[in-house]
């Protein structure tokens, strides 16, 4: 199995690569719909549907499978020998922001099912706010990648 993937590397990297892009596009515009969603529609409004029906589309469609592709294609290089030495830190900061981003992940999916069920209780500022979490958590990520501390 080791000798797979360490054949099989260059293309572990890079669909690991392509997901976490596809993923991270969904983690920043998602929380943007819903500033718009919850500054700019009322509930019940045909326009909510609307909303709905868009979060609903980015979430399962791109974000769902782009979340199962990181973990999958990740998990395969941190299995690829000579690929992470754990014996340094970055393995673990890198794996302490990659949870935290599932969890944001997450979180997203529980506000979506906030707005189609007519219970969202967060304001736009809310959302802005949370927007910048992925920011930060993939500052980490890529720093500590590259510079392997």
């Amino acid at each position: 199995m080791s000798e797979f993937l360490a054949n099989m590397y260059p293309w572990t990297k890079s669909l690991h690569i392509i997901a976490v892009l596809t993923w991270m596009a969904g983690l920043f515009y998602l929380p943007r719909i819903f500033v718009y969603h919850t500054e700019k529609v009322t509930p019940g409004h045909e326009t909510d549907a609307l909303f709905q029906v868009m979060e609903m589309k980015l979430f399962r469609y791109i974000m769902n499978p782009s979340i199962i592709a990181v973990w999958i294609f990740g998990l395969a290089l941190v299995l690829t020998p000579n690929v992470v030495y754990w014996d340094t830190i970055w393995p673990y900061t890198k794996g302490a922001a990659v949870i935290a981003m599932t969890w944001f992940h997450m979180w997203l999916g529980a506000r979506r099912k906030d707005f189609v069920a007519g219970r969202n209780t967060r304001t736009g500022k809310t959302f802005r706010m949370m927007n910048e979490l992925p920011t930060i958590l993939m500052l980490v990520i890529v720093f500590s990648v590259v510079v392997k501390f």
